[in-house]
């Protein structure tokens, strides 16, 4: 017996058996369809997400190549069927029971069938589970039958599952289809090498094909193909549907899938007649799926028969060549009469589950009669093969009750319209059951995007309290420490008095027991610093006489203390790369300055020395600051002062140039803040040379025996000592009264601008610092004003009228002059701002405020990192008010985010 009289097979619950209508379509071979003017490739031809275009409109394709890759897991790409050109790339016209348009590629075919390169395996026994359904999903292949599942994903079964059982469903039980049977027929070599292609992949037990016994023909050749392999022909009686996936697998094997189960989890996988030889190409000739046999049958068509058509072709391009009378067919179909859903047009695609066009007259398939209410027979009850209640389903369904549905397993319908065919009241149930399963996907999918919303806010909600814990802890914090810095402060102020008054008890009892002791014993010398300050605090609080030799070199001992951690700090702040290196620096530069002009300014311990070299500004200042220490009468030389000072200025200028230079270099941000230095010292050192006399020095006086000659009249220097040596010795100068007035009102004119400009800024800002610019340029501008009435009194001139002390009001129509002032304009600006404050948006005010705000607290950032590299007092101050500034920042920012 063979192998197909001795396996046994089951029966399913229900069923049908309409009238079959197969041998019309399968008089005549499969015809290779022609290529159409247009193909219409949609980026869903398959159940799962839709693939992503990879072409642009305008691109050559060729024949194979991929044009959309796989959108995901349960996806699958699309290719060219044939070479041409994307012309575009948009919605179109997809067969679907709704009528729908969806995204599609469109190429035009340019007649050259070019292949795009591509290559089988020679031997694919060698190639392992994962090398094998990689090329089964690069092909894109999907379920043919016209469920349209990925093919990859039913091959890719997890390792804890055990396949026992490959089915192949060649049962094709849906009327009018052909599409299997004439590929039994005709290829059934490839059938069974795509077979044995699964079962290496899959590793089964057994192989099984289920045919029905309507085929004789496909069954003989099947058979014949399979002689010497392990692959089983099964076939069956014929019963409508048994080719649904869970009925084939209970007919041949009597195991029923689980509910919600898939036929992997009791050991099986199943695939289509179609699949498998597409599988068979894909692997061994290494071909795309690009065609399919598609059967074109009806009435309404002259030649009814199964064509290799390509995918994309238009369904009315394959009608034209089947010979298609519009006015004889009643409906257009795609799929059976049984499982298929009438369409609207005959412009859609040919897609990979397309595997019928059915187009019957009036007489063949009647419309049907309008529905009645139903009797309550339970014929639909009987032929459901899937054991449900069509009845309950069908009021539930009307009722749109969703949890009845649920609960009376709805969604384990196969949607066969065995129920509707056997309905005597001509209920559409399979529309009603298709409605309902639509209105439950969307209202899960609305369900989970709700849900999905709930979390995003829930957690935005704990992100913002959290920011909001964050600041109040910050803000817990500064206050803390702030509270915490104002006690110890109070409390070493307190100390400090008590030690005060403890000293001076002590310097009373120490200054009676020196009254006590010899007067001419000496004090001991200290190389301490600290002892040496406090027994000067305690001679100071007993009213002693201090030493000022003392009193200066203790103060150098405490400046090069300060300049030592202040250098230690830059050196660390420069090993971090920390933001306020320019702060570090300045510090050691000004402690530096200090620490030299306290040794120049420090007295001797006798007279001063004689001898001083004449060309040394440097010694002569020296000596000078230590005759003054030392309460000696020295005549000052206000030239040497004037070129010390001036040197001195030089050397700043010169460091602070090249500090710029470096800042610009190097992108620093504090750029600004060096080139205001550099500006500032060019300004001082102008001054300082603008003030050196300008003329000739008369001749000796009496205490100058022998007369000096004048020197040249283009040497102000030599001009202002010869003056200076001769106020010095008492004598008279020529200088000019005029050109010192001159001088004076230049100088007063362009600090009076300066003060205006400030003025200006403050105002615009709203600063504190009005007034107190209001009383400075009130002041210059008095002084101006005597120094003018003066030199005019001097020229005989009439003195100009005085300047007002506040900006003016500008006039109807500006003129030059008004425009040119800088100053002037800079004041009108600050009033027309100050003007229009009260219409200002209060969000606009608030983000003004915080800009504000964020400024001056980088402003005493800055100056609390140079309080703290040299070791101020005013470190606390300024921390204190640190804080203060960022707890109205906040609060500022705060406001905003409330409006």
């Amino acid at each position: 017996m063979s192998a197909a009289q001795q396996r046994r097979t089951w029966d399913i619950h229900g069923g049908v058996h309409p009238a079959e209508n197969k041998h019309q379509s399968v008089q005549t071979p499969i015809k290779t369809a022609s290529i159409p003017d247009t193909l219409v490739f949609p980026l869903s031809q398959h159940i799962g997400a839709p693939a992503k275009p990879i072409v642009s409109v305008g691109d050559q394709v060729l024949k194979g190549q991929m044009i959309a890759e796989a959108g995901g897991f349960v996806s699958v790409p699309v290719h060219a069927s044939t070479s041409g050109e994307v012309i575009a790339i948009e919605n179109a016209n997809i067969i679907h029971s709704s009528g729908m348009a969806a995204p599609a590629i469109i190429i035009k075919p340019d007649g050259k069938e070019t292949w795009t390169d591509h290559q089988g395996v020679d031997d694919y026994s060698q190639l392992d589970k994962a090398a094998l359904v990689n090329i089964v999903r690069n092909a894109g292949i999907a379920g043919m039958g016209g469920a349209g599942f990925p093919s990859a994903v039913k091959l890719n079964t997890r390792p804890d599952q055990e396949i026992k059982t490959l089915i192949i469903n060649g049962t094709e039980c849906e009327p009018y289809i052909t599409a299997d049977d004439i590929l039994m027929r005709e290829r059934a070599e490839q059938i069974i090498e795509g077979a044995k292609i699964l079962q290496h992949i899959v590793q089964p037990e057994e192989v099984l094909i289920g045919v029905e016994d309507n085929k004789p023909e496909g069954i003989a050749a099947l058979k014949k193909a399979a002689q010497g392999t392990d692959v089983e022909i099964v076939v069956f009686p014929t019963k409508y549907p048994s080719g649904g996936e869970k009925q084939l697998i209970q007919i041949l094997t009597g195991k029923e899938v689980p509910a919600g189960g898939l036929p992997a989890d009791i050991g099986i996988v199943c695939q289509n007649i179609g699949t498998t030889v597409a599988i068979y190409k894909a692997v061994t000739l290494g071909e795309p799926l690009i065609s399919r046999i598609t059967t074109v049958t009806g009435e309404a068509v002259d030649q009814q028969q199964n064509y290799e058509v390509l995918l994309g072709t238009p369904v009315k391009f394959l009608l034209r060549e089947s010979g298609f009378h519009p006015e004889k067919a009643a409906r257009l179909i795609a799929g059976g009469p049984m499982m298929g859903f009438a369409i609207e047009s005959d412009d859609v695609p040919i897609v990979k589950a397309t595997n019928c066009i059915l187009v019957p007259t009036e007489q063949e398939i009647p419309s049907p009669p309008p529905a009645q209410a139903c009797i309550r027979c339970g014929m639909c009850a009987e032929a459901c093969p899937a054991s449900l209640l069509p009845q309950q389903l069908f009021w539930f369904a009307q009722s749109k009750n969703h949890d009845g549905l649920k609960d009376h397993h709805l969604m384990d319908c196969i949607e066969c319209g065995a129920c509707s065919f056997v309905c005597p009241s001509n209920i559409p149930l399979v529309q009603y059951y298709r409605a309902s399963k639509a209105d439950i996907r969307q209202t899960e999918a609305d369900a989970r995007k709700a849900e999905y919303s709930k979390e995003r806010f829930e957690a935005r909600q704990d992100r913002l309290a959290k920011i909001e814990e964050e600041k109040e802890r910050k803000r817990i914090e500064r206050q803390q420490k702030a509270a915490k810095a104002a006690e110890a402060k109070e409390k070493q102020a307190k100390d400090s008095k008590a030690n005060a008054d403890k000293d001076a008890v002590q310097a009373a009892i120490e200054r009676t027991n020196a009254a006590k002791a010899a007067p001419a014993a000496a004090a001991p010398a200290t190389d301490d610093p600290v002892a040496a300050a406090i027994a000067r605090a305690k001679a100071k609080a007993s009213g002693e006489a201090t030493d000022p030799a003392a009193d200066a070199q203790a103060k150098i001992q405490g400046l090069e203390k300060r300049l030592e951690k202040a250098k230690a700090k830059l050196q660390t702040a420069k090993d971090t790369n920390d933001e306020n290196l320019p702060a570090f620096e300045s510090s050691v530069e000004k402690l530096e300055a200090k620490i030299a002009e306290a040794k120049a300014n420090a007295p001797a311990t006798s007279t001063p020395a004689t001898g001083i070299p004449a060309d040394d500004p440097v010694a002569a200042a020296i000596a000078r600051a230590k005759a003054k220490a030392a309460g000696q009468d020295v005549a000052t030389d206000p030239i040497e002062e004037a070129k010390s000072k001036i040197a001195a200025l030089e050397k700043r200028l010169s460091k602070a140039e090249a500090k710029a230079v470096a800042a610009k270099e190097s992108g620093d941000e504090n750029l600004a803040a060096f080139e205001s230095s550099v500006e500032k010292l060019q300004a001082k050192l102008a001054d300082a040379k603008a003030a050196l006399p300008a003329q000739e020095p008369a001749e000796e006086t009496a205490k100058e025996p022998a007369a000096v000659d004048a020197p040249a009249s283009d040497d102000p220097v030599a001009a202002a000592i010869a003056r200076a040596q001769a106020k010095r010795n008492g004598g008279d100068t020529d200088v000019d009264p005029k050109a010192k007035l001159e001088n004076d009102i230049a100088s007063l004119e362009k600090r009076l601008k300066a003060s205006q400009e400030k003025l200006a800024m403050a105002e615009a800002e709203g600063a504190d610092t009005v007034d107190a610019f209001n009383s400075s340029i009130q002041k210059l501008q008095s002084k101006l004003d005597a120094a003018q009435s003066e030199l005019a009194a001097l020229t005989g001139a009439e003195a100009p009228a005085a300047a007002p002390t506040t900006a003016p009001e500008p006039a109807q129509e500006e003129t030059p002059s008004t425009v040119d002032d800088p100053v002037q304009a800079a004041i009108e600006r600050a009033k027309a701002k100050r003007a229009n404050a009260d219409n200002v948006d209060p969000a606009d005010k608030l983000k003004q405020d915080i800009v504000s705000l964020e400024k001056r607290i980088k402003n005493t950032s800055e100056k609390l990192a140079t309080a703290e590299a040299e070791g101020a007092d005013t470190a606390d101050v300024l921390n204190s008010s640190l804080s203060k500034l960022q707890d109205k920042l906040e609060k500022a920012q705060q406001e905003l985010e409330t409006l």
